[in-house]
This record gives C-alpha cells, structure tokens and sequence, in this order.
C-alpha cells in the first residue's frame, strides 16, 4: 500500500512539472501578408494564405488569421491580421501583434517546401 502511496505521489508531481506547447490558429507572417494586393478576389487570399480561422457569419466581409503559442510555461506569444473585403475585393488589412518575418515555429526544411 505504501510502495502505490508514493508511486502516486511522484507520477503527480512529475505530471505537474512538465506542461505541453499549446499552437493554435494560422501560421502567419509577414511573408504571406507582403503577397497580399488590395483588389484581391477571396480565392486569390485563400491560395496564399489559406482559409481564415474565423469567418464571422455576421461580418462576411471580415477574416481573422490570428496565431497563439504558449511554450510550456512562458507567456504566450499571439499575433494576426484581420482582412476586410469590399464587393467581393480585398480592400483592407489590419495587423496586431508582433508578426515574425517568416515562419518562426516550423523547422526551416518544412518552410522551404512550403512555398
């Protein structure tokens, strides 16, 4: 009884030592928005940055491409760019966030394949 008492003890406080990354939303970066030209259709948008994570049914005409990483225990680092479309045309973009140049959480060999 006692050797499951402390197996116990120390399985639940090594699972509270260790806490997993937390990625959330698109990957984004200043890459991709620097392709982007006012007067966009929506699919020329979606074929360089892919689908918006958010696609508000009561602002059609807005996108939000927003990036969360919590690394273990650190702040989490956040960033984005909501897109604004008028007539059916990329009129607007909105940018919040530190944006990294380029992709900064995929490993480099993954980044150069991608484009």
């Amino acid at each position: 009884m006692q050797k499951i008492l402390i197996f116990t003890t120390v399985f639940m406080l090594i699972g509270c030592a260790y806490k997993i990354d937390i990625q959330q939303g698109n990957e984004i970066n200043e890459a991709l928005l620097s392709q982007l030209e006012i007067g966009m259709a929506p699919r020329q948008v979606i074929a360089i940055m892919g689908s918006p994570m958010l696609q508000d049914p009561f602002h059609e005409n807005r996108w939000d491409y927003y990036y969360s990483m919590r690394e273990g225990r650190k702040q989490a680092t956040q960033y984005g760019a909501t897109l604004h479309f008028e007539e059916n045309r990329l009129q607007r973009i909105e940018r919040f966030g530190d944006i990294p140049a380029t992709d900064q959480h995929r490993p480099e060999s993954e980044s150069a394949r991608r484009r």
